[in-house]
This record gives C-alpha cells, structure tokens and sequence, in this order.
C-alpha cells in the first residue's frame, strides 16, 4: 500500500496529470469573457435589432457544453418574435438552429468532447457563443472530422427540412397523386415541400409565389402548377385550382402566409380536405369562425415542429431521413446567401420584402 501511494504521487506522474488538465482546458482558457451577438430589448421592426461586440459569453453549469457557432439558420418565425406575436424575454438573442464545434464541457457531461462538430435546435445563436445542455434531445454529434461545407448545409437543412418532412407525414400524410397546395412556394420551407411531396410522396405540387422567378425555381424543384400572387388575385387563383383539380379541390394546404390566404385555403380544399397554417407572413389569424369547416368537413390544424420531435426517437427517426434524403441527393437545399452576422439586419429586411427564395444562413466569426 505504501508502495502505491508513493507511485501515485511521483513527480513524473504529477507532471502528466498536470499536463493532461493544461490540455483539456486549453479550449476554456482561449474562451474570451465577451462576444459578439445580435439582440433586442423591446419589440418592433427591423430597426430594434443591436448588434454588439461585447455582449457578456455565457457561463456553462456541470451538465451543460458551450458551442462557438459557425453557421446560424435565419427563419421567419425570428420575426413573430421580434414584432410581439410571439412573447420574448428581454435582452432576447434570436436564432433557432446552428452548427458549429464544443469548445467546453462541463465536469458532469460525458456524452460529448471538446472538439466534437454538432448542428443542434435551440435557441440564442445569432452570438459566437451557445450553452446547451448535454442531455438536449435535438443535438447531433457530427464527430470531430465534419468539415465547413456540411456544417453550412446542415445548419441550412435542419429546422426547415425537419418541419417539411414531418409536416408532410403528421400533419396530413401526403398520399401519391394527391393534389397539393403550397404558398410561398420559392421560401426555405416552401422548396423543400416542393421536392419532398413531388419526388418522394409522389404528387402533385400547386405552387403559389409573387414572381415569375420565385415560381420557375418552385418548378426547379418539383411544383407542377405554378400561379403567381403578383398577376392573379386570390379569387383567380382560387378559380385555377378549381380548373385545375376538376372542381374538387386540393387534398391538401401547406400555408404560411396566414391572415391574407385562409379565405384562399377554404375555396380550393376539397371535401374532408385538410389545412395546415403554419405562419404567419401576412399576420396572424386574429379571428376565425369554426363554422366555415363544416360545409366540406375540413380538418385545420397549427402545428409546431418541436411537437413532433419531443422525444428522443422522434428526432432520430427524423433527422435520420432528412439526412439520407439530402446524402442521396433526392433533396437539395438551396442557399440564397450567406451573410455576416452584423448583417441580420439586412439579412431580414430583405427576407421580410420577399427579396428572397430558399435558405437564409448567418456566418459567425
């Protein structure tokens, strides 16, 4: 006993553990105590977004792991936030998905290394620095090798790829040859829905967009009917779909325009038809009479992502599919532009004019 106690504490032993802990917070150490990071402290347009360079890095608990972001996701559900529809805490950093590397653990997580690549939901992320928790269910280890290129794709595929592929098989399962509407056909959403309901479900996509341009890449990616908001009011484009499925109807809406098209949904869903509201880019619904669903039996529904991957299977079974469907080449995810994280003012300006199709992405520095 006394043999191994004076092992244990050789000066050479000592020097290698001391080395060993100099390692593995060699990372913790380069950590700076301030970051750069968007936020805003009350509710508005565009122009209540800040950016700062010293905005305070978070401090991570014994469970938790600190992420330093390279690629940000920008979806329009930041901007419910940021207008009020959605209630916020005040300072509030937007972001919903990201990507990036550990670069500290907490004494207690042993299910991650510094080092590890992940792309992750949750939020905070327009900011260099995110703190998780180690047990979060919607984390991904990508391992320590993932490269830049599929850190960017994967923080543009996630949120957005995950909604549409669960949309599509929970919300109304898609069946081949059903006719389908989707608006803002050209958005990140939106294009994922084209190819997903057009190449994998196997039907027929009507896509509606405000150009000409939008709907030619809603047609790149699958849409077979194409109506442009822009040229046609809601009545003639209620008369084409009309025309379009024999005066039946669609089977289906996929609408994230919200205030502006529920009257649009009810003409064109068929009888037991179902729509699917899942924004609200023209405004909320403030009011709606549960009435008007009678008359085709219509089923409407508001659903939410994360209520379709709260477990941790959920989100396996999910992210599984959307990867190998985007590994396979079968779904591609087209990315608008990538912009500097001081730009999301710009970045947003121009996603809320409708300047833009597909995915949005932040880079962080």
């Amino acid at each position: 006993m006394n043999l191994f106690r004076s092992i244990r504490t050789t000066p050479l032993l000592l020097r290698l553990l001391n080395n060993q802990k100099r390692l593995m917070s060699i990372s913790a150490q380069s950590i700076p105590k301030t970051q750069s990071v968007i936020f805003y402290e009350k509710n508005g347009g565009p122009e209540v977004l800040q950016y700062s360079t010293n905005y305070p890095t978070p401090q991570i608990s014994d469970s938790q792991i600190l992420v330093k972001n390279h690629y940000a996701g920008i979806n329009y559900i930041e901007t419910y936030f940021r207008k009020g529809i959605y209630k916020s805490n005040f300072p509030y950093i937007p972001g919903r998905e990201a990507s990036g590397e550990i670069v500290a653990i907490g004494s207690n997580v042993n299910n991650f290394k510094i080092g590890d690549k992940i792309a992750y939901l949750g939020g905070e992320n327009f900011a260099q620095f995110t703190k998780l928790d180690s047990n979060k269910v919607s984390i991904i280890n990508l391992g320590q090798n993932a490269n830049d290129n599929q850190l960017k794709l994967y923080s543009a595929s996630l949120l957005q790829g995950l909604t549409a592929l669960t949309f599509i098989n929970e919300a109304y399962n898609v069946q081949k040859d059903d006719f389908i509407l989707v608006t803002a056909a050209a958005g990140g959403v939106g294009l994922i829905l084209d190819q997903l309901i057009s190449k994998v479900k196997k039907a027929h996509v009507i896509a509606v967009a405000s150009s000409d341009e939008k709907l030619q890449l809603a047609k790149n990616n699958g849409a077979e009917f194409l109506l442009n908001s822009s040229k046609l009011s809601y009545d003639q484009i209620a008369d084409e779909i009309l025309r379009i499925t024999n005066g039946k109807g669609v089977h289906a809406v996929f609408d994230s325009i919200g205030k502006d098209t529920i009257d649009l949904d009810l003409k064109v869903i068929r009888r037991k038809g179902t729509i699917v509201s899942y924004g609200n880019a023209s405004g909320p619904i403030d009011s709606f009479s549960l009435g008007l669903l009678s008359p085709k039996n219509v089923r409407l529904l508001r659903p939410q992502l994360f209520g379709y991957i709260t477990e941790p299977e959920e989100f396996q079974h999910y992210t599984k599919q959307l990867f190998n469907l985007i590994d396979s080449g079968e779904l591609h995810i087209e990315i608008f532009k990538v912009y500097p994280l001081k730009d999301y003012k710009i970045a947003t300006e121009e996603m809320e004019s409708r300047k833009t199709t597909g995915k949005l992405l932040l880079q962080i520095p």
